[in-house]
């Protein structure tokens, strides 16, 4: 029995993979139940294996040696053993005026290039404002702004921090960074989930 609102087996993953290859995120409607009991670690435990060959699909194109593991547990054995010891935070929740800046969550050895976007709180109804934006950087152009339409229960896949991209002289990486708007009104509740551990202090 799933603990997802949608089973990951009905997704198309051969489709998920070429936009993410093209667009460096999707969103999957209605991916998500609030009420579901650890739905994090059931998202995150889920959505690792099939990203997994997503992620050592990209290494591949890039040409870099590593290869991510096929289970979560053991790319924490690995964070782990390279001192990367704690969870990064989860939650958000913006009020009125606040933002979130432009970041990456990408220190340490092993950072996978996934992350899953959720709001827990209803756009247009609980919030406004507070859209969820990812910008992509290449060589020699301008920053390319990207609005991730999110309703609550959707579930979106982004990149962590770079992509490959097929230039005219070969397969290069793409730079990407993400934020959340200013919220114009009400308060805006969220989640960032990373599949790998960070180094340094555990956060609150």
């Amino acid at each position: 029995m799933t603990h997802l609102a949608a089973p990951l087996e009905r997704l198309d993953w051969h489709t998920i993979g070429l936009t993410l290859d093209r667009e460096g995120f999707i969103v999957l409607p209605g991916m998500f139940a609030l009420e579901v009991p650890g739905l994090f670690t059931h998202l995150l435990n889920g959505f690792y294996p099939p990203l997994a060959q997503v992620s050592n699909q990209w290494n591949d194109i890039l040409q870099l040696p590593y290869r991510f593991p096929p289970q979560l547990t053991d790319l924490h054995a690995q964070c782990r053993a390279v001192g990367q010891q704690h969870a990064l935070p989860q939650l958000t929740c913006l009020r009125k005026d606040e933002q979130q800046a432009l970041r990456q969550d990408a220190e340490g050895e092993h950072v996978f290039p996934f992350q899953l976007v959720g709001v827990l709180s209803a756009p247009g109804e609980d919030f406004t404002g507070g859209e969820f934006i990812l910008t992509e950087q290449r060589p020699r152009m301008q920053s390319r702004p990207m609005v991730v339409p999110l309703q609550r229960g959707d579930l979106a896949i982004i990149t962590t921090a770079y992509r490959p991209f097929k230039g005219s002289k070969g397969n290069y990486r793409v730079n990407m960074k993400h934020a959340i708007s200013r919220v114009r009104s009400g308060e805006r509740h969220g989640f960032l989930l990373s599949f790998h551990l960070c180094p340094g202090a555990a956060h609150d």
